[in-house]
Order: structure tokens, then C-alpha cells, then sequence
């Protein structure tokens, strides 16, 4: 009974469309098959170029020429002549190449690498006591996303180095410098936005025998004020804070989280806390912007009790990133500085190459310093 069940079992499975591994015979019918095609191959006489073509046997074989089509050129976007920064050489490479080994070997990060600054060369190549390296605190990843900003960008930055305060410090006491730019990245994240950190690594600069001037660059704070006035009362000597661009383009060029009243409201309130600091901000031509549109925002500047304003060309850092309007010509950039200094700044850079902490060194040593010391001098007298 049971052999006969298994007779009629491996009976239906042989008519079955499907194969089943039935041992022997399903080998038997693919070899077969095998075979068959073989033999059928060799009475053709077709080649591999038959199989190559598609070509089906028995017919001729046609070779079409193959034409190759030339390649399509990539459009090079040509920058014009005076966006050509210098080549760093001479002793300036030797303070270049001593600030950036400094930098790498205690695990820093610089606004000049992350945000690809053109000026890097020159400013940290500069004379003795005036070069100017840009050191970006918390970290090398933000967590707001500006269309222009080639920093890196995540909603869970790594974690705050409490260990960076001392490594700050120490950098900056290596290099020598009598002037210091700090700046971060936005940290969302935190309760205060990185302001206590952002302040304990001003103190830990200024508690020293010869302590360096210190500007420093910072976030909006997501608008809290209380947060700036822990930055603003931290001993700093300029505190910057940047508008960008005009009101008008807030909205394409920077992150959602930040606008054009709220960092006025910033530049503003370190004005009100500590009526003696420095403020400065800076703006990026070449977006899209209006004559009329920059005129408005240096007059709101000025009413805002903001000292210092810079101006530079938008360079595009990658073609991830906001493209450039239009290229300003070096006269134009001469317009706003002199615009600018009728309206009463205490200084104004403004060129193709400008950047925020451009020369900050040189611009403060020289213009600010000796400008207050003489008139200290003259009210003794």
C-alpha cells in the first residue's frame, strides 16, 4: 500500500509544469535539453558575435560603426581678476604653517578652514602681534543651516569639550598674538546656547599677566538677551554679532531660526549692558541686494549703536550652497565704505575679500587703541 502511494506521488510530481528535485531524473531531462542546444549551436554556425548583437541565427551579421559622441564641457564659472587672493610665502608662511600645526595639534577648530575663507594666508601669516586667527569654540558642526555657510550642520552636535577653555588659552599664548577673534557655531541644543562656555573661554584669556584683546563673533542666542549679557559681561573687548545681509533677503540667505530684528535686538542690548564695548556686524554683497536696500540697513545699524560694519563679497563654497547674484566691483565696494563712514561708523573694511575678522588685529591696534590713548591723553591734560 505504501510503495504504491509513493508510485503515484513521484508520478504526479513528474507531470507537474514545475521541477522538483526528483534525483535522477530531473538531471537527466536538463542534460538532454543541454544537449540538444549544443548540437543545434554547432550545425548553425553561429559566433559570439550572434550573442553580442542580439542577432538571431541564421542571419547575417551587421556592424554598425559606433560613434562616439564627444563630451559635454562643464561651465566653469570664471570669478573676475580681483578675487584672486595671494599665495602665502616667505616668513608669512612660516607664521601660517605655526598657527595651523597649533591648531591641529590641540584638537581646535578655525572659522578660516571651516568656512574656507580666502584670506587664511594673509591673515594668519601676518606681521608679529597682528596676525589674526579666527577660533571657532564648541565644536565644527552647527546646528542651523544658512544658505551661504560651508560649516558643517546636524540637530545633535557632538558634545562640549570642557577641556577647550584651557586649550584656547594655551594656543593663543603659543602664537603671541595681542589680538584674538573667537566665534562658534550655533548650538541650539544647549539650555544657553553655548553662552557660559562661549564666557569661560573669554575669562580664561583675560586671567593672565598679559592678557590679548579679544573679539568675539557670536551666535543670536535664538533671541534670549539674558544669554547675550553673560557673553557681554565676560571681560571681551568687541563683540560681533553678524546681520548678514538686508532685511529683505534674511529669509533666503540665513537659517529660518534667525532674522534680521533679532540680531539688531542683539547688537542692540550689548550697547544698553555695557555701554563701553565695541559692537561690530558685517554684510555680504553680491545677493541680490539693492542700493537702496544697503543704505536702510547701515542707517538701522548706526540707530542700533553698532561701531564697527565690514563689507565683502558672497563667494559660493560649493554648488550645494545659495548661488552668487553678482560679482561687486571694487569701486562699488569704495561707495559703501565712504557711504558708511558719513553715517558716522568708528571704522569700516570693505572690499571683494573682506571678511568679519579680517585684519581685526591690525584694524584694532591701529585705529582704536591709539585713538582712544591720545584722547585719554588729552582730557589729562
Amino acid at each position: 500500500m505504501r510503495l504504491a502511494r509513493k508510485v503515484e506521488y513521484y508520478g504526479v510530481l513528474c507531470r507537474s509544469q514545475y521541477r522538483f528535485p526528483v534525483r535522477g531524473f530531473a538531471s537527466n531531462v536538463n542534460m538532454s535539453r543541454l544537449a540538444k542546444l549544443k548540437a543545434e549551436l554547432q550545425d548553425s554556425g553561429a559566433g559570439i558575435e550572434e550573442f553580442v548583437g542580439a542577432t538571431k541565427i541564421g542571419e547575417d551579421v551587421v556592424r554598425k560603426p559606433q560613434i562616439k559622441k564627444p563630451l559635454r564641457k562643464k561651465k566653469i564659472e570664471r570669478k573676475p581678476e580681483w578675487l584672486k587672493a595671494e599665495f602665502v610665502k616667505g616668513e608669512s608662511l612660516a607664521k601660517y604653517q605655526e598657527l595651523k600645526d597649533t591648531v591641529k595639534g590641540l584638537g581646535l577648530a578655525t572659522v578660516c578652514e571651516e568656512a574656507r575663507c580666502p584670506n587664511i594666508g594673509e591673515c594668519w601669516g601676518g606681521k608679529e602681534g597682528t596676525a589674526t586667527a579666527t577660533i571657532m569654540l564648541m565644536g565644527d558642526t552647527c546646528t542651523r543651516a544658512c544658505r551661504f555657510c560651508a560649516v558643517k550642520t546636524s540637530n545633535a552636535p557632538p558634545p562640549l569639550d570642557p577641556k577647550e577653555p584651557e586649550k584656547v588659552a594655551t594656543a593663543i599664548h603659543r602664537w603671541g598674538l595681542d589680538y584674538v577673534v573667537l566665534t562658534s557655531v550655533d548650538r541650539d541644543d544647549l539650555n544657553d546656547g553655548g553662552a557660559s562656555h562661549m564666557a569661560e573661554c573669554i575669562q580664561r584669556l583675560k586671567d593672565t599677566e598679559d592678557p590679548p584683546l579679544v573679539e568675539c563673533l557670536t551666535p543670536d542666542f535664538a533671541g534670549n538677551l539674558e544669554h547675550v549679557e553673560i557673553v557681554a559681561k565676560s571681560g571681551l573687548d568687541v563683540f560681533a554679532h553678524n546681520l548678514e545681509t538686508v532685511e529683505a533677503l534674511q529669509a533666503k540667505v540665513r537659517d529660518r531660526r534667525a532674522n534680521y530684528k533679532q540680531s539688531l535686538s542683539v547688537l542692540r542690548h550689548v550697547k544698553e549692558c555695557v555701554p563701553e564695548m565695541v559692537t561690530k556686524t558685517s554684510l555680504m554683497l553680491g545677493c541680490g541686494e539693492t542700493d537702496e536696500e544697503i543704505h536702510q540697513t547701515l542707517v538701522a545699524l548706526r540707530e542700533n549703536g553698532v561701531d564697527v560694519v565690514t563689507f565683502g563679497q558672497y563667494l559660493r563654497p560649493s554648488k550645494k550652497h545659495m548661488k552668487v547674484a553678482n560679482y561687486v566691483t571694487p569701486d562699488q565696494f569704495q561707495h559703501w565704505q565712504d557711504e558708511a563712514e558719513k553715517l558716522g561708523f568708528l571704522y569700516v573694511a570693505s572690499g571683494p575679500l573682506v571678511r568679519s575678522s579680517y585684519k581685526a588685529g591690525e584694524f584694532f591696534l591701529t585705529n582704536v587703541l591709539k585713538g582712544r590713548a591720545k584722547a585719554r591723553e588729552a582730557s589729562q591734560q
